[in-house]
């Protein structure tokens, strides 16, 4: 097979960001077959262009083809509107000139890249596969992003026609399933998110990392992934400012997003001394920064919707062997209660923050059994390997039976 993926946001084990495609397009090479990668130069976690990555890259045998794209995320909405038309554009322009393809793979968001695959996939004659990886513009609207009357109609249109025209959606939660069903797709497959434990050592203590950010000793409480409007990360800062006293707690962010300079300013006027905010790192280094954590934190603001996603980090956090603090309600606390490997945050309650840090601070063993059941249990239900066979088998059946 020939797969040809559009995704503005992929990255590499070498790059900042979630892996899920890197990893399932490896898979795929891996089995044999040969996997087409449209990405963007410029991060969708920083905002930034880097000019030295190469129009074309050939890695561990995806062939990746970067394609302009307006190099302003962050600034604005309007500017970011601009960054994912521009790319739907050149895209493609880019996957016009990709032969002899058996599939071609959509994903949202962001929803526009999603019509270049659907309008290759129907100019070629092909399958058209969605990926659905949150339900946007459901959470733009939801957290206060997308407020025109006009653009959330759209928006809205453009969402149901891509669900009712694709040949598979694939969803990466089960909170999805029934919003994409009555949004009109009618053969849908969960492949949830999840990792590659292989990534990780739950052993190691991430002594070099420690030495190097000058917190050895500390109980460190670590926040890995996007700073953005959905994460909630002041409520991380005030449990923060609640714990000034115990010396012994302290505070990372990792990562990057259009909130971080905000989160910092706001840290520094809050005179934050048990507070770190450190660069993005690649995949391949974040193993050793969650090695070095005594806790990990996944949260998001107190929204309904919120309660219907599967974050990527909660699953890299259980690889890592790592007790997790989450402050998410709905499908991904049913994960965290099943696998016992954390322990449930009110949303949006910095002081239940404090107090349940303050827990795991006093019990240690609890704790440190949390990781190990983590691990175990992602071993066993949320295996990347495991889930990228199972999209492989998906995809064989649809090109199979398409036409």
């Amino acid at each position: 097979m020939h797969i040809l993926l559009i995704h503005q946001a992929f990255v590499a084990l070498d790059e900042a960001g979630g892996t899920r495609h890197y990893e399932i397009a490896a898979n795929l090479v891996g089995k044999g077959h040969h996997v087409t990668i449209i990405a963007s130069p410029v991060s969708y976690l920083t905002g930034k262009d880097d000019k030295k990555t190469p129009s074309k890259q050939v890695v561990d045998g995806i062939t990746i083809f970067r394609t302009y794209t307006y190099p302003a995320l962050h600034k604005s909405f309007i500017h970011r509107v601009i960054s994912f038309l521009s790319f739907m554009i050149s895209s493609f322009v880019k996957s016009i000139q990709v032969h002899n393809i058996d599939l071609v793979w959509g994903t949202s968001p962001p929803i526009f890249q999603a019509i270049s695959a659907w309008l290759i996939a129907r100019l070629k004659g092909v399958p058209f596969l969605l990926e659905v990886r949150d339900l946007w513009p459901a959470f733009a609207i939801q957290v206060g992003v997308l407020k025109n009357p006009l653009l959330i109609k759209l928006s809205l249109w453009l969402e149901g026609f891509l669900y009712r025209h694709a040949d598979l959606v694939v969803v990466n939660s089960p909170g999805y399933l029934d919003h994409v069903k009555n949004k009109g797709a009618l053969n849908i497959e969960l492949i949830p998110n999840g990792s590659d434990a292989t990534m990780f050592d739950p052993n190691s203590h991430g002594n070099s990392f420690r030495t190097q950010n000058q917190v050895e000793g500390k109980f460190l409480v670590v926040y890995a992934g996007a700073h953005g409007l959905s994460n909630d990360l002041g409520v991380i800062l005030e449990a923060a400012s609640k714990l000034m006293d115990e010396k012994r707690i302290h505070f990372i962010f990792i990562g990057d997003g259009k909130e971080k300079y905000k989160l910092v300013a706001r840290a520094r006027q809050m005179n934050l001394k048990n507070v770190t905010f450190i660069d993005p790192v690649s995949k391949k280094e974040m193993a050793e920064v969650l090695a070095a954590a005594n806790t990990c934190i996944a949260i998001l603001k107190p929204l309904e919707l919120y309660q219907t996603t599967y974050p990527n980090k909660v699953f890299d956090y259980m690889a890592a062997g790592r007790p997790i603090l989450l402050a998410i309600d709905g499908v991904i606390r049913k994960v965290v209660e099943s696998a016992q490997c954390g322990v449930f945050v009110a949303p949006g309650d910095a002081q239940d923050l404090e107090k349940k840090v303050l827990w795991m601070l006093y019990h240690s063993d609890e704790v440190e059994k949390m990781g190990i059941n983590g691990r175990d249990y992602l071993e066993k239900h949320f295996n990347r390997s495991q889930l990228s066979d199972k999209f492989i088998i998906a995809i064989e059946k649809l090109i199979k039976n398409y036409g």
